[in-house]
């Protein structure tokens, strides 16, 4: 089972190309996760829904995306086009992640014309006369999204996704290079890490590692989004320790000497979709300089590495993650393992 996702900015073309893609892929179907975001008028309250300016920043949405591909591949097979515009990394992370976690390949492709091009589609697009504002509600829309489009180009984008040249070519002619390039292994598999989604409570490990001033290594995962400690799920009949210090060793290229010692264990309650469980973290040590030199990322599980203090720390990791890093860094400090609930000490 395969997504191709066509990617571009507003005006790339990414609708009629998809249109004219499944045409020349066999078994292949449309599924535009425009439509997730006009059912969700109809699910959310209008409250709810006024307080995001994307539904793209809903987290529903892009839940749904992944349920519905994986469901409408489950159904019907072969290969899904998908035509939707995606900017922010951590959302491609989140949605391309799932998709992996469901042994679902993804195959990025970028229709990547030139701003002048894009303004001028833009300009000349057709607004619907019975829409109220339609001048400002399509065409501002998209002339607001060409700088995150050109700030995601120069920061992530034409790294990840094969990128095409759409300015002189018709939807066909554009969809004919996409499938020649995805049918011959141009456009490749997204390197992302099939991480199964857990059908039960899990048992996680990470390890805190510091630097000679004493910041703690984050590491920024490409299969889901926010940074993370390096660690990962306790295998069956796995020591946690020992799972942390394998996943150490796997994710970063550093071989610890000795078992490391416990900070805390935090009991993660079930969120939906998730089912929670135990999260522990084990103080990893020191790193000196020599030994942090040698940090070496695997490119298809981790995008990148750094140290940071606890303020830093503060703005990259999600909330209850951080909670476990401050409560963890006290136990460090005090020289007693504390335990936690959802981010607090109990007891």
């Amino acid at each position: 089972m395969t997504v191709v996702w066509i990617n571009g900015a507003f005006g790339a073309g990414k609708t009629t190309t998809a249109q004219e893609l499944i045409e020349l892929i066999p078994n292949s179907t449309l599924f535009d996760p425009e439509v997730i975001g006009g059912a969700l008028r109809y699910l959310l309250p209008p409250k709810h829904l006024a307080e995001v300016g994307d539904y793209q920043d809903l987290p529903i949405w892009r839940r749904l995306v992944i349920d519905t591909a994986a469901a409408m591949l489950a159904e019907l097979g072969g290969t899904l086009v998908v035509p939707m515009t995606l900017l922010r990394q951590e959302y491609r992370d989140e949605i391309f992640g799932g998709l992996a976690a469901r042994r679902i390949a993804v195959r990025h492709v970028l229709l990547a014309p030139a701003e002048t091009i894009l303004r001028a589609r833009i300009a000349d697009r057709e607004v619907p006369p019975d829409l109220p504002d339609g001048e400002i509600r399509i065409r501002q829309w998209s002339y607001d999204h060409i700088e995150p489009y050109k700030h995601a180009l120069a920061s992530w984008l034409t790294a990840d996704a094969h990128p095409i040249d759409t300015g002189a070519l018709s939807p066909y002619e554009a969809a004919a290079r996409i499938a020649e390039a995805v049918g011959d292994g141009t456009v490749p598999v997204c390197d992302i890490v099939q991480t199964p989604e857990p059908t039960a409570e899990t048992l996680a490990a990470g390890v805190l590692l510091f630097d000679e001033r004493d910041r703690v290594l984050l590491v920024d995962p490409t299969y889901k989004a926010g940074w993370e400690f390096p660690g990962g799920v306790v295998e069956p009949g796995e020591a946690p320790a020992r799972a942390g210090m394998r996943e150490v060793a796997e994710e970063t290229g550093i071989r610890l000497d000795d078992v490391p010692s416990l900070l805390v264990v935090d009991w993660e309650p079930p969120a939906r979709p998730g089912f929670g469980g135990l999260r522990l973290l084990f103080d990893g040590g020191r790193l000196d300089s020599a030994e942090a030199g040698r940090l070496l990322l695997p490119g298809p599980e981790l995008r990148g590495w750094r140290f940071v203090t606890e303020e830093e720390a503060a703005e990259l990791l999600p909330p209850v993650r951080y909670e476990r890093l401050r409560w963890a860094l006290r136990a460090r400090e005090r020289g007693a393992a504390l335990y936690l609930e959802a981010g607090i000490p109990v007891g």
